[in-house]
């Protein structure tokens, strides 16, 4: 079965975790969620509340087939945990799906996996992403290579279907 993580922290974007979250798991997948530290509870922008089943020092990327980043102000602290760093580099340099949305292509960038990637975010991140070598798009869906990047949350249906598409494997069993 598929391991996908959810590197996520406060004030993340309710249903850029939310709806990600569910479909990964309505499709047989397990998510695990991971936060800085393990059993500390994360606050969305909206109220949410989950708990980090795992902590960015507790595990490795080789355990997990994907790592999934929502957005909103959640990258911003992710991307000064530099064990959350160095996972996404890592999940990305060993080919697996790297998917973010929204503001978390910030951590991509911190991570320094964008140069000649195309892909979109969050309109006010561009010129970050421009600066860390992307090509920025307006889409709701770019897929360059392993990277699967959306804006917003109105682009989550084609968020999800384009990581579940990247999950699908002849081993993989229900």
């Amino acid at each position: 079965m598929p391991r996908i993580a959810f590197i996520v922290d406060d004030i993340f974007e309710d249903s850029e975790f939310q709806v990600p979250y569910d479909r990964v798991r309505e499709a047989g997948h397990e998510a695990v969620i991971v936060g800085s530290s393990a059993g500390k509870e994360i606050t969305g922008k909206n109220g949410t509340k989950i708990t980090a089943d795992t902590g960015t020092s507790d595990i490795s990327a080789d355990d997990f087939d994907a790592v999934v980043i929502p957005g909103g102000y959640s990258p911003d602290k992710v991307r000064t945990d530099e064990k959350a760093v160095a996972l996404t580099r890592k999940f990305h340099d060993d080919g697996k799906p790297v998917a973010a949305i929204c503001h978390a292509p910030w951590v991509l960038a911190e991570a320094d996996v964008l140069r000649d990637k195309r892909v979109t975010s969050w309109p006010s991140l561009r010129t970050d992403l421009v600066n860390a070598g992307a090509e920025w798009v307006d889409e709701e869906l770019v897929k360059d290579g392993n990277v699967i990047t959306s804006r917003k949350p109105d682009d989550l249906p084609a968020f999800c279907d384009a990581l579940l598409a990247e999950l699908r494997a002849p081993a993989a069993v229900g």
